[in-house]
């Protein structure tokens, strides 16, 4: 009797300590490097929105913010590291729509399910996408663009930075609408937009922040975005439905943590990145690139996620998209 008595009481000096320990690693957090990883190679618009947080992260808590690119198995194989990770805030995860609410879908296997095992943390843009074609075909606008479509039906290509991301499922959609004869050419990442410089694709839905200095440099033209109003970065620019094309979608980017965070932590992280998105500074350069910085809360984010799952999942299904 005396004995579970002891143990009784050790037990509850130990619950007793747990949350102070827990409110002193979030005190202290962060004290010592960070590394996010981003599923996708350098240069895509998860690599732009992750280095410029890390950047800022880095100024106000004077550790360093690493950012890291793990692309492969269409943004799965960031999300399985970050996933797998001890939950103590130190390695995080820049990721997408396509790895988070689609992939789970359109795998249906996964070692590592996102929507277990990641904990949402922030949003960090909401970012349309923009039809854009290679210079070399001399497409400057819609009427020239459906004009060279039927002239080369059959012989389109269209490509994407993998099977069942947004980029592909969006331009499967277009192709159906429009009644293109379009092959799909799946990439690992910004490698696409390479090939569609280069004239080896002929069209792509890109998001707004990979092209659009592209674009205003001359070496892509844009044709349409796919949001339901015209974009700042571009407001020449006309969406898809003023075109008379029924589509209405883009693309979002957030930062994640493995399940089990110190939900102080997750906190804390949460209310930085919403403050280094409202800087006047940092919102107008995201939305000079098409990228719309959205604050939510943890919840709020937690959510939204979820409820994005829910809705790309028959989408995908419908789709009849398979990995590779």
């Amino acid at each position: 009797m005396k004995f579970i008595q002891n143990i009784a009481v050790l037990l509850g000096c130990v619950l007793g300590v747990l949350p102070n320990a827990f409110s002193q690693s979030a005190a202290n957090y962060p004290d010592r490097p960070i590394k996010i990883i981003v599923s996708f190679t350098a240069g895509g618009t998860t690599d732009i929105l992750a280095r410029e947080v890390a950047n800022q992260l880095s100024i106000r808590w004077k550790v360093p913010v690493i950012v890291e690119n793990k692309p492969g198995a269409a943004g799965n194989m960031g999300t399985e590291v970050v996933g797998r990770a001890a939950p103590d805030g130190y390695l995080l995860l820049a990721n997408s729509i396509g790895p988070i609410s689609i992939n789970p879908t359109l795998f249906g296997n996964l070692a590592v399910n996102p929507q277990k095992a990641l904990q949402p943390v922030a949003l960090l843009g909401d970012v349309p996408n923009i039809l854009v074609v290679p210079t070399t075909i001399g497409v400057k606008n819609w009427k020239e663009f459906v004009a060279y479509a039927k002239a080369n039906s059959g012989s389109l290509n269209y490509g994407s930075t993998g099977i069942g991301t947004t980029a592909h499922l969006i331009s499967y959609l277009f192709s159906q609408k429009v009644g293109l004869n379009a092959s799909h050419i799946p990439y690992k990442g910004a490698e696409a937009t390479r090939d569609l410089i280069a004239g080896r694709l002929q069209f792509m839905f890109a998001t707004a922040p990979s092209v659009v200095p592209l674009i205003k440099a001359g070496q892509l033209n844009a044709i349409a975005v796919s949001s339901k109003k015209r974009i700042s970065a571009m407001p020449d620019l006309p969406t898809l439905n003023e075109l008379g094309v029924d589509i209405a979608t883009g693309a979002w980017f957030g930062l994640f943590a493995p399940i089990g965070t110190n939900p102080a932590i997750v906190k804390k992280l949460n209310e930085t990145v919403v403050s280094i998105l409202e800087e006047p500074v940092i919102r107008q350069k995201l939305l000079s690139l098409g990228a719309d910085p959205i604050a939510m809360s943890v919840p709020e984010f937690t959510k939204f996620v979820h409820n994005d799952y829910a809705m790309w999942a028959p989408i995908v299904k419908a789709s009849g998209a398979k990995p590779e």
